[in-house]
């Protein structure tokens, strides 16, 4: 089965996400609530998938993709975020996520992702 961890500093909005990805039969491993989080998760659990949310109080999205880059250069890293500016995109194209999903989003688009980044 495919794991993941999520990662939002919006409670309900993880909540949401889990159940999501309970649905598509993806066993969501923990969760988190910042940048450092999302780092200390991955390293302790490995997870196949990270949804991991951009804008963050403590702890950005960019700083939890930058450490988990250098922990795993090949880390399925899905950034979720509602911030479109360019400056933001140009940043966000340097750390290379996986995918970047912009907020709100269908239920279908996160099917998609999981099809397309499920551990065999």
């Amino acid at each position: 089965m495919t794991s993941a961890i999520v990662i939002d500093d919006d409670r309900d909005t993880v909540e949401v996400f889990v159940d999501y990805l309970k649905i598509l039969n993806v066993n969501v491993l923990t969760r988190g609530y910042c940048g450092k989080d999302a780092v200390e998760l991955y390293e302790r659990h490995r997870p196949d998938m990270v949804f991991l949310d951009l804008m963050m109080a403590d702890y950005d999205g960019f700083y939890a993709l930058e450490r988990i880059r250098k922990i795993n250069p090949d880390a399925k890293v899905i950034v979720v975020t509602a911030d479109l500016r360019s400056d933001i995109e140009m940043k966000l194209s340097a750390l290379k996520p996986t995918e970047v999903v912009f907020k709100p989003f269908a239920p279908e688009i996160l099917e998609e992702i999981v099809k397309k980044y499920k551990s065999a």
